[in-house]
């Protein structure tokens, strides 16, 4: 091997030129690769596996929905949002809040999200807001146990946001059921976002008992909507007008009068 240039020369040479000759001195002759590779530039994305047997099919990314209509009772339908693994949120939530209570029972109570309370008990109504509603009741003579009583949903979104509409969409069907299971003879709703779910965006008065069409039922449910207790314990004074709504839903389900739109 023929001996390189010498030091002084190779001072005078450019950078990679010297880098070169060092390895041609080192007794390097031959490359690893066609072309230079740059080891600043990003990596390649991976490509996906190829299915087995050259199918193009995807696997979905969560459980189908189960068949909503073919719950036949309440406890079905217990069953079925426990095991439901298609809403993110259950994985956030310390467990389900199912619905509580009877089926047979005239009152179905409908409120938001589940509160703090609710989600670490995994009951509705729970904590302060469930007490001060229960003294609500009491206030007409009306005892807890006689309702039945769900939340909006059956998991509380992270840090109590509002659900999104994705969520909504996903949970609604088993609150429609539960309607349709329990065909109650008044539907009452607390808050501003259980009222909207299940009556739609348009503003609706409170405390007047309206007709309303609620998925899978063939005939309108008479419904009437009022403050939440978490609203109702943080503005005293919308309370007189959530007790004579409460008063009015008490003659309703004794009968006493007749309700029209």
């Amino acid at each position: 091997m023929q001996a390189g240039p010498s030091g002084q020369q190779r001072g005078m040479e450019p950078i990679a030129l010297r880098a070169l000759m060092l390895q041609l001195e080192w007794g390097a002759d031959e490359a690893l690769a066609e072309s230079p590779v740059s080891r600043l530039a990003p990596a390649a994305p991976a490509m996906p596996a190829a299915p087995p047997n050259g199918s193009s099919r995807r696997e979905p990314v969560a459980p189908a929905p189960p068949a909503i209509g073919a719950i036949d009772s309440l406890q079905a339908l217990r069953s079925a949002i426990a095991a439901f693994e298609g809403c993110a949120l259950r994985d956030t939530a310390t467990g389900p809040v199912l619905p509580e209570g009877e089926a047979g029972s005239p009152l179905l109570v409908i409120y938001g999200p589940p509160s703090d309370a609710d989600d670490r008990a995994c009951r509705p109504m729970s904590g302060p807001a469930g007490a001060f509603f229960d003294a609500m009741l009491a206030s007409i003579g009306f005892d807890r146990s006689a309702a039945l009583i769900a939340p909006l949903l059956p998991w509380r979104p992270p840090g109590g946001r509002p659900p999104s509409p994705a969520e909504l969409g996903l949970c609604l069907p088993f609150l429609h059921r539960l309607i349709a299971l329990a065909r109650p003879r008044l539907l009452l709703l607390l808050g501003t976002q259980a009222a909207r779910a299940v009556l739609g965006p348009e503003r609706r008065p409170r405390g007047k008992i309206i007709q309303a069409a609620v998925s899978g039922l063939d005939d309108p449910i008479a419904c009437i909507a009022l403050a939440g207790p978490d609203e109702l314990l943080r503005s005293p004074d919308q309370r007189p007008a959530a007790w004579a709504a409460l008063r009015t839903s008490l003659r309703h389900l004794e009968g006493a009068t007749q309700y029209r739109d």
